[in-house]
């Protein structure tokens, strides 16, 4: 068992992440237990948990750390896409990036939607932040179509329920159901319809 005294809180809070997405990878969320955590860096629960307030706090940073990484990514794919830069372009490139995404790192999507919070509970606005950060790319594709803030955060919400939903398909390989066509067949032909039905308001 390693010395308390040996590594600072934060170091000891990273390689109790580093080791819990490692657990979530090889076995998902299910595998996932604090024992497990603690262990895998040699700490016992109790040192654990003098980081972590309760299991939920530590599953909340791991989703925190995975909505980085798609944050990132998303922003990458966008960079680095043509420099043709309308709507319909940039939000078939955010669809791809995002399914991309998913299929290599599953296990982690996975758990931002396997994890659910006490009833009551309140999401802490440093993770509100960054579920906003991850919209803010297609809220900004949609902005000059739609103008208005709210209207536009609203629309950019229920087009990715539906690239999620094409998404999930694709991880569950459940692509059978699509008719023949590809995921990314799919979400080209709902962005482009999604997109007409907002410029023929």
């Amino acid at each position: 068992m390693a010395r308390r005294g040996k590594y600072s809180r934060d170091e000891i809070r990273n390689m109790a992440l580093d080791a819990a997405e490692a657990i979530v990878a090889a076995e998902g969320y299910a595998g996932l237990s604090a024992r497990k955590v603690a262990a895998a860096i040699g700490y016992t629960v109790g040192t654990l948990y003098l980081v972590f307030e309760n299991r939920n706090s530590l599953v909340l940073r791991i989703n925190g750390r995975t909505l980085d990484r798609l944050h990132e990514h998303l922003m990458t794919a966008i960079s680095s896409a043509s420099a043709k830069k309308d709507a319909e372009t940039t939000l078939i490139t955010l669809a791809r990036a995002y399914i991309g995404h998913a299929e290599r790192e599953t296990p982690l999507w996975n758990m931002l939607f396997e994890y659910t919070t006490a009833q009551g509970d309140v999401m802490p606005d440093w993770y509100r932040r960054k579920l906003e950060h991850v919209f803010s790319h297609v809220e900004a594709a949609l902005r000059p179509l739609v103008g208005d803030e709210a209207e536009t955060g609203r629309a950019a919400r229920v087009l990715w329920a539906g690239v999620h939903g094409i998404c999930t398909l694709k991880i569950r390989q459940r692509l059978d159901l699509s008719g023949g066509q590809s995921d990314e067949e799919m979400a080209t032909m709902l962005i482009k319809t999604f997109l007409r039905g907002l410029r023929d308001r």
